[in-house]
């Protein structure tokens, strides 16, 4: 009997997998896609019924050389990329790239990296699921006529290089309306008032106004809250009634795509690309020592909350023995969730593989961020099969005068899933004090506080990616790469943690939303979704579906060609220039966006230049920087000096700028690792301003590194040099770059003085 070959995507996942099998099987990684439409050309027939004109994607020509050489080996082949559309698309073009080298091709997936579920799907193979690859050729092609043909429209008419994207569009949408929501609001005055209270037993208790001449209060203003103070004060404090009850809080259920890109961004403050990336290495395995190579969660793309059986079973084994019977999920048999609809229930939710493995125990040999997911994910999971958490709730309704104020208070009597997955602290409620139906109490404290209705907050990453997977827009699978585009193409930013869109991204958003209607409605986007579910369901033809948007898409764009107007030279700031008083232009440039006088060239002002809560533009005062000298300038003689790019990274400059134009990288004196090289790793910083390490010799070298580089060798696998990390639970520490190599040592006040001092004495070489 010959060998059997099995094609996955990741080659992180072919470590995992050969400890399941035995010398009779072959591993092999597509790494990713292998074949997509061409970069450089439309790569859509559509005059014949939008045929793809697929091509091996540049630089996979030796993987797929060698995955044919394995074929060419192999009595079959089993394409096991992941369980999904994009993973179906992946077996797909593996498997046309293949069947002339080896016809007996199959189809396995499995939702985690285990023994039991690889040797399931082998024992379980399937043909190829056209109308699962149907879908994602649909969503790729009409995406790609979207991008293809809008984004040279703005590049004409707004600037050079932006795209536009069928569903990155929408998401744009949403943040620019919020946006401009805020800048309408007309904030409104209005007053509260609360009490503080004391009874026969201690201790005192805050209340608050509950309603005024049996109407919900409405205090718009300082006269009539002095008003209303005057009548409070005026009155005994009465309690007209003490209500208790019991009340069960239930666990949620387990994470899927969506909640745990949202727990990621509100608990751990992970960006959904970040959650994301870190999950897939839980599930495609981590060295655990003596277990080896170990998958540590389920699949992480999915919007089902269901839940395989043996899960739930030990889960409630490991529940009951760990805590006890009376910490089960009540009947002692977990419980079963149920999805929202149209959910897609190809996958489990996203829990533990062994639920056995705590986090505690995987702690040591996972870097800090998958540690903290693995634990919410994991502590999700099991709080969702325990019993609900009991409280005895209390709520007081004081009688003074016309006035009704209110408290209420809670004692927590079982715990149950809350061991696991405790509450904030500001999710939680003190108790009140033991109080009487007639008893008087004594006023400690009133105060009184001005405050202003809010406009809609700006979207978190957490909220966005809640209202797009509300509104139907996108799926979960696509949430985190909307978000990066959008940011990569800067449309929007993040302020304090919030989506605030640029005036680039404005303009694109006002260009798109005024141009193509149909396109910008949440409504269709979601529409669009569900007929892509139903050609993954084989209830839609694809190709008819791309003839319907078509057949509106088409004359839009033609007349949109027409009619857009060009905003090239630049947006009107509504301000006169300081220098000529002619008007001032927002202009968008190459590293981003300034105010530029109209009568440029006899004007040359330029500005940075910020908007208030009305959206109303100011020029941003010119504060001259303090400039470090670092040395003297080889080729005028005068001070070189440390100074600071827009997005952020440091250079060496020379003082005499303009005259003399010389400048050179900030080195960090750290030779590149990577043998025969002879470069050294200078800063940089992305266009998202995030400063990074590369080598001197890019482009012939693309080694770089987002930590600081320390040289000095690993002393467990000997690579040159090391970086300097930093977290909250462990401070200061250096720590090996290599992947498979998890060397770390904390760095003590001392070493720490010493690693400042080095970075010091770099701008003296």
């Amino acid at each position: 009997m010959g060998k059997s070959l099995i094609i996955v995507e990741s080659p992180a996942k072919v470590k995992t997998i050969k400890k399941f099998l035995g010398p009779g099987y072959m591993v092999e990684a597509s790494v990713g896609h292998i074949r997509d439409l061409p970069t450089k050309d439309l790569g859509v027939d559509e005059a014949h019924d939008f045929a793809p004109h697929y091509q091996i994607i540049e630089g996979k020509e030796k993987v797929v050389q060698s995955l044919r050489n394995a074929a060419s080996k192999a009595d079959v082949v089993y394409l096991a990329p992941d369980p999904d559309r994009e993973g179906e698309a992946i077996a797909w073009h593996v498997a046309e790239l293949l069947k002339g080298t080896n016809k007996n091709l199959k189809r396995i997936q499995f939702n985690e990296i285990t023994s039991k579920a690889v040797h399931e799907a082998l024992a379980h193979p399937r043909e190829l699921n056209e109308h699962l690859f149907d879908a994602q050729q649909a969503r790729r092609v009409l995406d790609r006529l979207v991008g293809y043909r809008i984004s040279p429209l703005l590049w004409n008419k707004i600037k050079r290089g932006i795209s536009a994207g069928r569903v990155q569009s929408v998401a744009l949408r949403l943040i620019a309306e919020r946006e401009e929501a805020r800048e309408a609001f007309v904030p409104e005055e209005y007053w509260v008032l609360r009490v503080t209270l004391s009874g026969a037993t201690p201790p005192p208790f805050k209340a608050e106004l509950f309603k005024v001449a049996g109407k919900k209060p409405v205090v718009p203003n300082a006269e009539a809250a002095d008003a209303l103070e005057r009548e409070i004060r005026s009155a005994p404090f009465v309690v007209k009634a003490v209500e208790e009850k019991e009340r069960k809080r239930q666990p949620m259920p387990p994470f899927i795509t969506s909640t745990l890109q949202q727990a990621a961004n509100q608990r751990l403050g992970y960006s959904s690309k970040r959650t994301m990336n870190i999950a897939q290495r839980l599930y495609e395995g981590l060295d655990l020592a003596d277990r080896g190579t170990t998958a540590l969660i389920t699949y992480m793309r999915t919007d089902s909350v269901r839940l395989a059986d043996e899960a739930v079973s030990a889960a409630a084994a490991f529940i009951e023995n760990a805590y006890g019977k009376a910490y089960m999920a009540p009947g002692g048999k977990g419980r079963v969730f149920k999805g929202k609809a149209g959910a897609q229930d190809a996958h489990e939710a996203i829990r533990p593989v062994d639920v056995t493995l705590t986090p505690d125990q995987v702690k040591p040999f996972l870097t800090p961020e998958q540690y903290q997911l693995y634990r919410l994910i994991w502590s999700r999971f099991v709080a969702s099969q325990m019993a609900p958490a009991a409280f005895h709730d209390t709520t007081v309704t004081v009688e003074n005068g016309s006035v009704l104020w209110r408290a209420k208070g809670e004692r927590l009597l079982f715990p149950g899933f809350l061991v696991v997955l405790p509450r904030s602290k500001e999710e939680e409620v003190a108790a009140l004090p033991p109080l009487a139906t007639g008893e008087t109490l004594t006023l400690d404290a009133l105060s009184k506080e001005q405050k202003f209705t809010q406009p809609a907050p700006r979207f978190t990453e957490a909220s966005l990616v809640r209202e797009l997977e509300e509104q139907g827009i996108g799926r979960p699978s696509t949430y985190a790469a909307i978000i990066s585009t959008l940011q990569d193409r800067e449309y929007v930013k993040l302020e304090d943690k919030h989506f605030v869109p640029t005036d680039l991204g404005r303009v694109v958003c006002d260009h798109l939303r005024t141009h193509f209607k149909t396109l910008m409605d949440v409504g269709f986007t979601a529409h669009m979704e569900e007929q892509l579910d139903n050609v993954a369901e084989g209830k839609q033809d694809w190709v008819a579906l791309l003839r319907q948007f078509c057949n509106d898409f088409y004359p839009t764009l033609a007349e949109a060609q027409k009619a857009m107007s060009q905003v090239k030279g630049g947006l009107d700031a509504h301000l006169p220039c300081p220098e000529c008083g002619k008007p001032l232009m927002v202009k968008f440039g190459k590293s981003g966006q300034f105010l530029a006088c109209s009568g440029y060239p006899a004007c040359t002002f330029t500005s940075d230049y910020v908007r208030d809560d009305k959206g109303q533009i100011h020029i941003q005062a010119r504060t001259k920087p303090e400039l470090e000298k670092v040395g003297v300038c080889p080729r005028c003689g005068s001070d070189l000096v440390l100074r600071k790019s827009r997005t952020g990274s440091r250079f060496i400059a020379c003082s005499g700028y303009p005259k003399c134009d010389y400048s050179a990288p900030y080195s960090t004196n750290v030779p590149c690792p990577r043998p025969d090289c002879g470069g050294v790793l200078v800063e940089k910083s992305s266009k998202r301003g995030k400063v990074f390490y590369s080598c001197s010799n890019y482009p012939k070298c693309d080694y770089a590194l987002w930590d600081w580089p320390v040289q000095e060798p690993c002393p467990k696998c000997g690579f040159p040099l090391l970086v300097r990390k930093f977290s909250t639970a462990r401070g200061n520490y250096l720590a090996c770059p290599e992947k498979n190599c998890r060397y770390t040592r904390s760095l003590d006040a001392d070493s720490q003085t010493a690693d400042d001092d080095q970075q010091a004495s770099l701008l003296d070489s």
